[in-house]
C-alpha cells in the first residue's frame, strides 16, 4: 500500500487549514486501502468535480479525471458508469455546486440510482467567490450577498436525498479524516448511488470548526439502524446540541445501469465503436 503514489506536481493553493485538505487525505487512504483490500484498480477510478474550492482537488491526485461545469458533476459520471460499467465514477462537488445550481441532477441521480459516488464539501458558503451564502447557510449567517444575515432558511440535504431515493446516504466531517476515510470506502463498496456530505467549515468566511468538533458524534456506534428509512429521516433533523455524522441510510435497489444496459457493454459494442474510430480518424 505504501507504494501507491496518487501525488501530483501541482502546489496547493487551498488556504493552510482548510478542511478541502481532511477530504483530500481521507481520500487518497481509502483509495489505498481500497486497493489493497478489495483489489480494485486504480485506473478505473474516475473522478470528476464542478466549480469551486473543492475541484482543485483534481488537480492533487493522481486519477484519470473530468472537469464539469458548475453543478452538472453528477451527468458525465452517469454517461461514464453507462459507457463502461467497470470504471468507478466519484464525484466531487460544492454545497453552492451541488445543492444550488445543480440540485436538479441530484435529486434525478438519487431517483434513478445510478451508480455514482458523490462527496459533498458542505462549508455552507461559496468561498471561491468570496463568500456568498448558498442552500445551506444558517440563517442569520453575514456574507457578501446577505450582509444583514441571511433570512433564508438552509435546506436538509440529506433528508432531500433520502426522499429521493438515494440508496446510500452519510455525513462525514472533515476534521475527522479516519472516520471520513472508512465512510469513503462504503460509499465506493456500495452498489448504486451514494453521497457524503461532508461538513468541512470554511476558515476564512465560515469559521464553525470548533461548534462542529463539540458537537459531532458517530450515529453509528449509537445503536442506529441503517436499513431504518424513518429513523434515518428523523436524525437528519438532529442537529444544534448533537450532530450525527456516519451511515444515515443503506439499502439495495436495481441500479440505473443495470436496468438500461441489461448486461451489454457499450465500450464493447461494435457498431458504437466502429463510430467511435471514424470519429478519431477525423
Amino acid at each position: 500500500m505504501s507504494d501507491i503514489d496518487l501525488n501530483t506536481y501541482a502546489q496547493f493553493t487551498w488556504c493552510p487549514g482548510c478542511g478541502n485538505f481532511g477530504i483530500l487525505s481521507a481520500f487518497k487512504s481509502a483509495l489505498k486501502e481500497l486497493v489493497s483490500s478489495d483489489k480494485i484498480k486504480l485506473e478505473n477510478v474516475v473522478v470528476a468535480a464542478g466549480i469551486g474550492c473543492h475541484a482543485k482537488i483534481m488537480d492533487y491526485v493522481k486519477l484519470n479525471n473530468f472537469y464539469s461545469l458548475h453543478g452538472r458533476v453528477p451527468p458525465p459520471l452517469t454517461g461514464i458508469k453507462l459507457s463502461n460499467p467497470s470504471l468507478i465514477p466519484i464525484g466531487f462537488a460544492g454545497d453552492g455546486d451541488a445543492y444550488a445550481e445543480g440540485i436538479n441532477h441530484l435529486i434525478h441521480a438519487a431517483r434513478r440510482n445510478s451508480d455514482i459516488k458523490m462527496v459533498i464539501h458542505n462549508n455552507q458558503v461559496f468561498a471561491l467567490t468570496t463568500g456568498q451564502f448558498t442552500p445551506t447557510s444558517p440563517e442569520g449567517l453575514k456574507t457578501k450577498t446577505s450582509p444583514e444575515g441571511c433570512i433564508e432558511r438552509p435546506i436538509n440535504p440529506l433528508a432531500l436525498m433520502l426522499v429521493s431515493g438515494a440508496t446510500f446516504v452519510a455525513r462525514g466531517f472533515s476534521g475527522n479524516v479516519e472516520h471520513l476515510k472508512n465512510l469513503m470506502k462504503e460509499a465506493i463498496r456500495h452498489k448504486g448511488f451514494a453521497i457524503i456530505d461532508v461538513l468541512m467549515p470554511c476558515i476564512v468566511f465560515n469559521k464553525v470548526f470548533q461548534f462542529y468538533k463539540e458537537r459531532v458524534y458517530d450515529l453509528n456506534e449509537s445503536g442506529h439502524d441503517v436499513k431504518d428509512f424513518n429513523s434515518a429521516l428523523a436524525k437528519t433533523y438532529e442537529w444544534r446540541d448533537k450532530i450525527p455524522i456516519g451511515i444515515f441510510y443503506k439499502t439495495e435497489r436495481k441500479t440505473f445501469e443495470e436496468q438500461i444496459l441489461k448486461g451489454k457493454v457499450l465500450v464493447e459494442d461494435k457498431k458504437i465503436a466502429s463510430i467511435a474510430h471514424i470519429i478519431n480518424k477525423r
